[in-house]
């Protein structure tokens, strides 16, 4: 952990602007701009990021399309090229009631004041409401938990779920319970300015003992579902050491420098080391092991277990911890 920590400053004058802009907008409920110049390359939804970053670019992209950003007057497209001189309306809409309805789950909550709630997700718990996993979300239990204290960043009274992690993830996630704690949060996010730390075991033995991996993601070419490490993705990073050498895997401590839909498991995918219990990724590697050692995994080996962040109030740090869960410790304790 303490080879990972280092001294990361606040992103300083313009993100703390970005910030206040859209406390702002929240505050208000609505914001004008006008567009300086002209960007070609750049698409509008992009370019509103850059001047609300505390404000994720789904928040933006949903704005537009329901038609509370306009360009001149008239509805856009999140496409959009910005042109010099054009005047855009932000209006930010109350907060619409949550679908999900609250369930009275236990959480293991490590972390929690009026303004954050840090909790060590379950393997096997989805993050978010969505087709076929409609109960049993995390924004369930956080819906009981919290009993109403909870941002409504994007127009939904919900929790204010700032990163997420997989379903068959474990681990660290921080929670915002107010408009103002989530832009601030996401601020930190955006800026990567959070620490986020995760043990993962990989098939075979992993060299070198530390490396950097930077290679750019992106949705995988054919097989939709999936992603990709592909020329002209988004930058990713990922660094990571080797903590013990197993019989046929390693457990690896892995420091994320960026956020990727998948990132871990991707580029371990990408070396040639998938994850322990990672069909998708790593479906051929995991058969070999379990015909070698007799062990079947039921999940991704894939643990979030600390993150460090500043207190979106108090600017002090925050440190949580989660301990690795049993089934990590089976397959440590088996010697794969």
């Amino acid at each position: 952990m303490e080879k990972y920590e280092e001294n990361r400053e606040a992103g300083g004058g313009e993100r703390e602007a970005g910030i206040n802009a859209a406390l702002d907008l929240i505050s208000t409920g609505v914001k004008n701009l006008v567009i300086e110049q002209t960007l070609p390359q750049e698409r509008l939804d992009f370019f509103l990021c850059s001047k609300l970053p505390g404000i994720s670019r789904g928040a933006i992209y949903r704005l537009i399309n329901e038609g509370h950003i306009l360009v001149n007057g008239k509805k856009t497209k999140p496409s959009a090229t910005p042109h010099a001189g054009d005047a855009v309306s932000i209006h930010w809409p109350e907060a619409r009631p949550a679908e999900a309805q609250p369930e009275d789950i236990p959480l293991s909550v490590l972390y929690e004041d009026e303004d954050v709630i840090v909790v060590n997700k379950p393997a096997g718990m989805v993050v978010h409401p969505s087709d076929g996993h409609h109960e049993h979300t995390l924004v369930n239990a956080l819906l009981h938990h919290c009993k109403g204290q909870l941002s409504g960043i994007g127009g939904v009274a919900r929790p204010g779920i700032i990163h997420r992690i997989d379903k068959d993830t474990s681990g660290c996630l921080v929670i915002a319970k107010n408009d103002a704690a989530h832009i601030a949060l996401a601020g930190q996010f955006a800026e990567r300015e959070v620490v986020k730390i995760y043990h993962a075991i990989v098939c075979g033995e992993l060299t070198p003992e530390t490396c950097d991996i930077r290679a750019p993601i992106a949705r995988h070419p054919t097989q939709r579902r999936k992603m990709a490490v592909v020329d002209g993705g988004r930058d990713a990073w990922t660094s990571y050491r080797v903590l013990k050498r197993l019989k046929e895997a390693t457990l690896v401590e892995v420091l994320l420098h960026t956020g990727r839909t998948h990132q871990i498991r991707v580029h371990f995918k990408h070396i040639g080391f998938p994850l322990v219990g990672d069909v998708i990724y790593g479906n051929r590697q995991n058969l070999t092991l379990k015909a070698r050692t007799g062990l079947a995994v039921a999940r991704q080996m894939l643990h979030a277990s600390c993150i460090v962040f500043s207190h979106p109030r108090t600017g002090k740090k925050i440190k949580c911890q989660a301990p690795l869960p049993d089934d990590f410790q089976v397959v440590l304790a088996h010697g794969i």
